[in-house]
């Protein structure tokens, strides 16, 4: 019944909804959506023609009541989605330049039309064979052509509604696990298979 709980619900399920569905102690209930979460471990999906890559931040604003890039207190989430098609997430130390390279190598086809804000560390996407196009957002500029990464900033407002209002607070700790569900729900978005389904697939691949 856990498992169809986090099938129908688009925002997740909290230890909390299990615990008060499932006449469980709150600690069991807390293992078993953890538990539930491995199933949603990201596949190295490589990323071709036009991708976006973002970041955001997740968590208690800090000391310097600043939001996004410089914020304290808040945990770096790195994100690349194709266009109509999968996104990767993860959850980083930082956003250097060092950090997000390698992961983009990994996930994004060489030859891709990546899109990004003007952040420095994307400059050197066109000499690693990409095809590079960027957007100022701090000049107010949000979209030219079709250059943006509102797909991510889409999905970034998704995530964060949901940490909010469903979980309320995520430990730094497991919070790759909760956007490793969330990306999971994106990259089923268009399934003809029920969601309920693929999870107990999953279930099946782990056993």
């Amino acid at each position: 019944y856990a498992m169809y709980l986090f099938s129908t619900s688009k925002n997740g399920v909290s230890a909390m909804e299990l615990q008060r569905q499932l006449g469980c102690t709150y600690k069991t209930a807390w293992r078993m959506a953890k538990q539930i979460r491995i199933l949603f471990e990201q596949n190295k999906e490589m990323l071709a023609n036009i991708v976006e890559i973002d970041e955001t931040y997740v968590g208690g604003r800090g000391g310097n009541n600043k939001r996004g890039r410089g914020a304290e207190n808040k945990t770096p989430v790195f994100g690349m989605v194709e266009r109509k098609g999968h996104i990767v997430t993860k959850v980083t130390a930082d956003t250097k330049k060092k950090t997000v390279m390698p992961l983009i190598r990994e996930h994004v086809k060489i030859e891709s039309q990546v899109m990004t804000d003007e952040y420095k560390p994307y400059h050197t996407l066109n000499k690693r064979g990409y095809t590079h196009k960027t957007v100022r957002h701090g000049a107010k500029e949000y979209v030219r052509g079709n250059v943006h990464v509102n797909t991510l900033e889409g999905y970034w407002s998704q995530l964060k509604r949901s940490i909010d209002g469903t979980f309320h607070a995520v430990s730094p700790k497991y919070l790759q696990s909760y956007v490793d569900e969330f990306s999971w729900r994106y990259n089923h978005r268009a399934s003809s298979v029920p969601l309920f389904s693929l999870i107990l697939s999953a279930v099946v691949k782990q056993s």
